[in-house]
């Protein structure tokens, strides 16, 4: 786009990114410990943070879903400042010497990541002003404006609104020996006030909070156009009115980010839920990591927020332009159809479907009897599938007991409503609500009370562990005795994230998968550390173990028959020891293709290392959540789905369930699912040696192939159809 200044100052180029730092080279005798063959873990998350940039930069997404993506980075970088740069900001403070596996200590991982931070910020602010808003303007006629755009008419209605529904609101906090530097709340706009008093001639500092409860936003119509005014300005222009008798001499606006790493030891707590609480009012007082001003801040200014808020200027992020782009989500959600994706509303699966005389009757019991049940959201209905199975079981007579994993879940769940209905039936429902699921934890402490008031058995996690998996256990008493009935999936039981999330769900009443589940819930709400399992991959007790096991037998086979590969999904690779065990199957000949969304330590393409190794991340509409796992086997595909991915924090940090499909066709469904990803060349991105992601677009005459086009596709055919090959 002529308007969009060159980004190459950034590393950005049309179809490719450089990493922030380049790797180091990689010596022809390291072994596979060497921290040369592994990519910098937050430079990694970084690096996909790039990628959701990139869809801003898409001219091929309609104008408000990039709008959307420059919220999403936004929002993603402010939980990156508050988690990552959090926690080794605390390591540096405890005086942290051990190495990560790229050979870096904390203090320099903040250093480097300062600077590939900053450049990110001025990247999103570039885009922003000089590409996006002006699109906005000119295409769509909404006008993201500035207070002195207002004609006269305009500002007076702006004032008179500010008279009336801000100026109540606002809180002037002083700064002076009789007033201490005020706390200011995570993520919040603040105004930062330099004022005289004109018979002392002596200068004054406050601060007043943004108020947020109205939106970012002021909205003005304006024929046919919208003119979106940001509401700090309109506080700004009117700020002389809260300092009656001082004279202004500058406002700026400012924004800080705190530390939400904040760790306590659960062996010591004596209440989970008791710790949770303090940790969340502890999180609220947590120590500044960020100082975000805008660039025409005096240096005055600045140093006084430094002293206060206890920052080095290493953690002073300049913005040329609008503060908080996450805002732009209230942008992106306006009524401009022509300007979103198309809808999609996912498809009930043909099994599914009621109606037809010969299925009016079926219950969703009958139906798993059948066969196992695959679903995929967001192609296919979370509503008429999973929640379905949870309200048949609440309403079902027949079923004694219903036992479940609540990880995340949305506001006014249908999935607790059907819950509490069951064990006011009477039926014995046990939840275990993962308390320390993170910037969720007093969501989930809300939904626990609940569901407890209405006489569920809660339990709150385990210590030392949290609680991953997505599970859900149905007894059903039956001709021939109690049956187990279970779902397992890739994603949370949460209505809202799985028409965005792609995840699997498996349905299905196969007694060794009863057995597993049932010994997994004992040891979930009792005392079974040594719990035993026939089938389920559970994490920490046996998952890592079997999954080295499979690559080891994969090179076995390799070695005999030459055709060794392995296809794995998931949403981030950083676990050492599973990258070492990848990095043997290559040098032994085993081919593996990887799609990993997010962050990768892994060093793909290297020789002797790893150059039978490839790495692609999709990006696009929907955000790839789900985990799936396929081992050549000698032509027999082993073929795994579940919660986990090979991240360190999964496979001992975290309570995670993988199971083995056992039906064929529903292997295959799978196989050719990743298959055709790693077809794709619209969405994917292949990730080079030197860390550079490069974005695929299909070549001259080349048709375009989208994954997620692809999957929607297929879906409508299947609901229509039922079973359909799932060639490519």
């Amino acid at each position: 786009m002529k308007r969009r200044k060159s980004l190459a100052k950034y590393g950005i180029y049309p179809q490719s990114y450089k990493p922030a730092v380049e790797p180091q080279p990689v010596p022809k005798d390291a072994d596979l410990d060497h921290p040369s063959l592994y990519f910098n873990n937050e430079l990694s998350w970084l690096d996909f943070n790039w990628r959701v940039f990139y869809q801003a930069l898409d001219t091929r997404w309609p104008l408000l879903e990039r709008v959307r993506f420059i919220a999403i980075t936004a929002n993603n970088l402010d939980e990156f400042v508050q988690k990552r740069v959090g926690g080794l900001k605390r390591q540096e403070a405890a005086g942290v010497y051990s190495l990560s596996p790229d050979g870096r200590r904390p203090t320099q991982q903040l250093d480097i990541l300062r600077t590939a931070i900053r450049r990110m910020h001025s990247a999103m602010t570039e885009i922003w002003e000089r590409d996006l808003r002006l699109c906005l303007r000119d295409e769509a006629r909404i006008v993201v404006c500035d207070y002195s755009d207002l004609n006269k008419t305009e500002r007076k209605k702006a004032d008179i609104y500010f008279d009336e529904h801000i100026y109540p609101i606002l809180t002037p906090l002083a700064v002076d020996p009789g007033h201490p530097f005020p706390f200011i709340s995570n993520l919040s706009l603040s105004l930062a006030i330099v004022m005289r008093h004109p018979s002392r001639d002596t200068h004054h500092f406050a601060r007043v909070k943004v108020p947020d409860i109205h939106g970012r936003w002021y909205r003005i119509r304006s024929g046919s156009k919208l003119k979106l005014l940001p509401l700090e300005q309109l506080v700004e222009n009117n700020i002389e009115k809260l300092f009656y008798g001082m004279k202004i001499e500058s406002v700026h606006v400012f924004r800080i980010t705190r530390n939400a790493d904040v760790r306590r030891d659960e062996e010591e707590a004596e209440d989970l839920l008791a710790m949770i609480s303090e940790e969340l009012r502890e999180r609220r007082f947590a120590s500044v990591v960020r100082l975000e001003v805008e660039k025409s801040m005096p240096d005055s200014t600045r140093q006084l927020l430094l002293r206060e808020l206890d920052l080095p200027e290493a953690d002073i992020y300049e913005t040329d332009g609008l503060l908080d782009l996450s805002d732009c989500f209230e942008i992106a959600n306006l009524d401009y159809p022509e300007l979103l994706f198309e809808p999609w509303e996912p498809v009930v699966p043909k099994i599914f479907v009621q109606g037809e005389s010969v299925k009016e009757s079926e219950d969703i019991f009958s139906l798993i009897r059948k066969r196992d049940i695959l679903v995929h959201h967001p192609y296919e209905s979370f509503t008429a599938t999973t929640q379905r199975f949870i309200e048949e079981a609440a309403a079902d007579p027949r079923v004694l007991a219903i036992k479940q994993t609540l990880y995340r879940t949305s506001k006014g769940s249908p999935i607790v409503k059907a819950l509490i209905r069951a064990a006011e039936r009477g039926k014995q429902v046990a939840v275990l609500v993962e308390v320390t699921a993170r910037f969720d934890e007093a969501t989930n402490i809300e939904f626990g009370q609940m569901l407890e008031t209405a006489g569920v058995h809660v339990t709150y996690g385990l210590v030392g562990l949290k609680t991953h998996c997505k599970v859900t256990l149905v007894i059903r008493e039956e001709e021939d005795g109690p049956r187990a009935y279970c779902h397992i999936g890739t994603g949370n039981y949460h209505a809202q994230t799985t028409r965005i999330y792609s995840d699997y769900g498996l349905f299905t009443c196969a007694p060794e998968f009863g057995y597993d589940l049932i010994n997994l819930f004992h040891y979930l709400t009792g005392h079974a550390p040594e719990q035993h399992y026939r089938n389920f991959l559970v994490a920490p007790k046996n998952m890592r173990q079997i999954f080295i096991d499979l690559i080891d037998r994969e090179i076995e086979h390799h070695k005999k028959s030459g055709k060794g590969r392995i296809l794995a999904k998931m949403n981030a690779l950083d676990d050492v020891r599973m990258i070492r065990e990848l990095y043997r199957a290559s040098q032994a000949g085993v081919k593996i293709d990887l799609i990993i969304r997010g962050h990768s330590r892994l060093r793909p393409g290297l020789a002797g290392f790893s150059e039978n190794i490839k790495v692609i991340s999709i990006i696009g509409r929907f955000l790839e959540h789900d985990r799936l796992f396929c081992f050549h086997n000698n032509g027999e595909p082993m073929v795994l789905m579940g919660s986990a991915d090979w991240r360190r924090r999964n496979l001992t940090d975290r309570v995670e369930a993988i199971v083995p499909i056992h039906d064929r066709k529903l292997c295959n469904r799978l196989i050719k699912t990743m298959e055709y990803a790693l077809k794709d060349n619209r969405l994917a991105w292949d990730l080079d040696s030197d860390g550079t992601y490069r974005q695929r677009h299909p070549a001259e005459g080349e048709a375009e192939r989208t994954f997620h086009t692809f999957l929607m596709q297929k879906s409508i055919k299947q609901a229509q159809e039922g079973d359909v090959p799932w060639d490519i």
